[in-house]
């Protein structure tokens, strides 16, 4: 079972995306999928007990090495910058999306109440939002949903982690935005 760890965490290591259990099961020949996830809560379980800089956090329906959130300033001294972030109307464009998936553009600007051309393309471009398909009505308008992209970048092994409107309204509560 060592190896198999050792070979598990050697891929994790190197992949720039989040692996399934699958897709590592494809990867080892004559590995089951049982001892594959076996070695994966192991590797899970250790760097958990470790507390250090790393750790390997399930995202994104896969697994990925992930950093300390203690580390982020360190780590954009490292790279010379700050973290990409979102304007305020791509938050909100992207919120209607992961929320109402799928989504008309129609649909999130009378949410919004505001054309969210340039934030659903910006999204677009970020890869955190996608085309999903066409609604089956005159004019076939396209639909929009969240990208794996999307769920890496906040952190979430799927969608049904997305907070409640309830968690939202009590986190509000507790410590009110500016």
């Amino acid at each position: 079972m060592k190896e198999l760890k050792t070979i598990i965490e050697s891929l994790l290591f190197v992949s720039d995306i989040p692996l399934s259990i699958k897709k590592m099961k494809e990867l080892l020949d004559d590995v089951s999928e049982a001892d594959v996830a076996a070695a994966v809560r192991e590797l899970v379980d250790e760097y958990s007990r470790r507390e250090g800089g790393v750790f390997l956090a399930e995202v994104a329906g896969g697994f990925q090495f992930r950093t300390a959130d203690i580390s982020t300033p360190w780590i954009l001294k490292l790279r010379g910058g700050r973290p990409a972030s979102l304007s305020q109307a791509a938050l909100e464009t992207l919120a209607v999306v992961a929320y109402r998936q799928p989504v008309l553009k129609s649909d999130i600007e009378q949410v919004r109440g505001v054309d969210v051309s340039a934030a659903l393309k910006g999204l677009l471009e970020k890869n955190l939002v996608r085309v999903v398909g066409r609604k089956d009505v005159p004019g076939r308008p396209i639909m929009y949903g969240t990208t794996k992209r999307f769920l890496e970048v906040f952190g979430l092994k799927d969608l049904s982690e997305l907070p409640t409107l309830r968690e939202l309204n009590e986190l509000e509560e507790e410590e009110p935005f500016d």
